[in-house]
């Protein structure tokens, strides 16, 4: 089983240099692409992060208008005379119950946006970074 290699024939250097211009070329559009990808992630993380803020801000708000419905409840349950309420629960205590949990989650919420905002570095592209050395290498090489 003999295998034939073929030679390449003679290229002229215009053949050449316009194959490199063409990969080149297509260097380019792919790492425009991969940067366009890129800022597609970090937009999408900005948007993560204001969804979170936005329901952070909803279980927030929820959590401390109960928190202060049983603050004014506990106000006039120290001031009210002995045995004045009957239940067992006094009813700043069921407010509480409901509105302190509350508010932890939309605490933990909107940490959870503050780290997803932190993560978020536009002015740091890899492939942009990557992108603009190809165009210095290029213009340098002329």
């Amino acid at each position: 089983m003999a295998t034939d290699f073929q030679h390449p024939t003679d290229q002229s250097a215009a053949s050449l240099v316009g194959g490199i211009i063409d990969d080149m070329q297509d260097l380019v559009k792919q790492q425009v692409q991969l940067t366009r990808k890129e800022i597609n992630a970090e937009i999408h993380k900005a948007s993560e992060a204001a969804q979170l803020y936005a329901v952070s801000g909803a279980v927030l708000f929820f959590g401390f208008f109960f928190v202060g419905f049983a603050a004014v409840h506990l106000i006039h349950w120290a001031s009210a005379p002995a045995g004045m309420d009957p239940s067992k629960v006094p009813l700043w205590a069921c407010y509480a119950i409901v509105g302190v949990p509350l508010a932890v989650i939309g605490g933990v919420l909107a940490w959870i946006g503050w780290q997803k905002v932190k993560s978020i570095n536009p002015l740091h592209n890899p492939a942009a970074d990557a992108l603009k050395e190809n165009v210095r290498w290029v213009t340098n090489s002329k």
